[in-house]
């Protein structure tokens, strides 16, 4: 029936129509029947451990698991706002983990998932704190940390984050051209599918004279974005809320 493939959802409680649409688009038919359904990353806006006893990651949870116990396989991938994500939640909310730069054949071609930050090499500011926050050292130093004080520490650094965003140019904040070849060429693919960006199109261009695709995946901020996969080709669309 098709491939599915979202991220980038930022899943927040300032935002309850959309986690409403993610339940509901979980429950839909197109992914109850799917071959597969990939999340690559960012699924909310800031992930504080395992341990959260808060109603979303339940909810989550509880819709991806039903998406499972359904027969369809649940990957999931780690990105710059939940890669404190671990194993515990990951079995109970039915995903299986895949390291960022999996390669996964889907129906008969070999492509490279991403979640995309790494290729954003131009942000060198950026790169240098996601080199620091991803050391087991840090992160197991934020996890003993109590619950509301990660939350707190996670509502600064999205703060942060947004002042970082606000200002610096788009251009360094996207993926550098040479950095996506790199990593097509060591992966020894000519498709590539991430997110991050938050900017959904399907590029095609050349790679050593070779032709090849780059698909991004839309945020879910206003609406849902949704890519398929078939024997067919690709489609991305969007999900309105209403």
């Amino acid at each position: 029936m098709g491939t599915l493939f979202i991220a980038d959802l930022h899943l927040d409680d300032s935002r309850p129509q959309i986690t409403t649409l993610f339940e509901r688009y979980l429950a839909s038919d197109e992914v109850r029947r799917a071959d597969a359904l990939y999340i690559l990353g960012d699924l909310v806006e800031a992930w504080i451990g395992d341990d959260d006893d808060a109603e979303l990651p339940q909810r989550i949870a509880t819709a991806t698991r039903a998406v499972r116990e359904a027969g369809v396989p649940v990957y999931f991938m780690v990105g710059n706002r939940d890669f404190l994500l671990g194993e515990d939640y990951a079995r109970r909310a039915g995903f299986e983990l895949l390291e960022d730069g999996t390669v996964h054949t889907l129906h008969g071609r070999p492509t490279l998932l991403m979640h995309g930050d790494v290729l954003c090499t131009d942000d060198t500011a950026y790169q240098t704190v996601r080199r620091q926050v991803r050391t087991p050292e840090w992160k197991a130093q934020i996890l003993a940390m109590p619950l509301e004080a990660r939350r707190a520490f996670a509502a600064k650094s999205r703060a942060e984050s947004r002042a970082h965003t606000g200002s610096t140019m788009e251009a360094i904040m996207d993926v550098n051209a040479g950095a996506v070849a790199e990593s097509m060429r060591q992966a020894g693919t000519t498709r590539l599918i991430h997110g991050h960006t938050h900017r959904p199109a399907i590029h095609h261009f050349k790679i050593d004279g070779q032709p090849a695709e780059r698909i991004v995946l839309g945020d879910w901020y206003e609406q849902g974005s949704v890519l398929r996969v078939d024997t067919d080709g690709v489609e991305l669309r969007g999900l309105p809320t209403g």
